[in-house]
């Protein structure tokens, strides 16, 4: 599997993906918002797009989708439940449905409820498994629910199925936002030194070459993995006593939308 990863470099800091079968070089976008950028990669690497995903139905992943189409005759796919919200959609995917690329690359579909109530990951599992995000899940952070989602849905979702996934499996997110979510989680946790380290080394990171983490850095410094950390704890006065790992989830939640 090829992954080429697009820094958009606009107001949202989006990332598109593109995704190809290194035998036919066939092609598939992810979320495709600034879809000349998207377009010129593909043909600059010899890529042919002839699929789309949009993980879910914000404006910043679906707008770019009928000028690619337009361009490539691709076909877009997007969560069943979306059929409504995504002009031109023709496949709706499920939990567990299967992508082709090509002759060699299979992406699972993960139904991922949250930040919205239809939003979709990937996940390859051939090779060193990849997911593909969206805005579920950021380099140490989650999506908010402020726009069509539900924050205890959410939090169902990553203790479910993000927290299952293997160590080694490497995060590819719909944005990029690890400075600001690191800097959070050092506001939350003050002593977690992964995290210290980790926003050293990337403060100041050239975002087209942006670091790739994995499963297990994000279980050192996403405090959405660590609601079991008592010094996060103790930094959300406002938790009941012997709080649940969903009580912590949601404080910190919350207090991530005003930070």
């Amino acid at each position: 599997m090829l992954v080429e990863q697009i820094w958009t470099d606009n107001p949202l800091r989006n990332f598109h993906y593109l995704i190809a079968c290194p035998q036919t070089l066939e092609a598939l976008a992810i979320d495709p918002y600034d879809h000349q950028l998207v377009l010129q990669r593909a043909q600059a690497l010899g890529w042919n797009i002839r699929q789309i995903v949009n993980t879910h139905e914000h404006f910043d992943h679906i707008d770019g989708n009928q000028a690619l189409v337009a361009a490539t005759g691709a076909v877009v796919l997007a969560h069943a439940n979306a059929r409504d919200k995504i002009a031109g959609m023709d496949t709706g995917l499920q939990a567990g449905s299967v992508i082709k690329v090509g002759s060699s690359v299979e992406l699972e579909v993960l139904d991922t409820p949250g930040h919205t109530m239809s939003h979709v990951c990937l996940l390859s599992t051939a090779g060193t498994p990849a997911l593909f995000s969206g805005d579920t899940l950021f380099n140490a952070g989650v999506g908010h629910c402020h726009a069509g989602g539900d924050p205890e849905t959410l939090a169902n979702t990553v203790f479910k199925q993000m927290a299952a996934l293997a160590d080694e499996t490497l995060l590819y997110p719909g944005h990029d936002y690890i400075v600001n979510n690191l800097r959070f989680t050092l506001d939350r946790e003050p002593g977690n030194r992964a995290a210290q380290a980790l926003l050293a080394e990337v403060e100041n990171q050239d975002p087209n070459q942006a670091l790739i983490t994995n499963l297990a850095q994000e279980r050192q410094i996403n405090t959405f993995f660590r609601t079991d950390s008592a010094e996060i704890i103790e930094n959300l006065p406002q938790l009941p006593s012997n709080p649940s790992d969903k009580d912590v989830f949601l404080a910190l939640r919350e207090c991530r939308n005003s930070w």
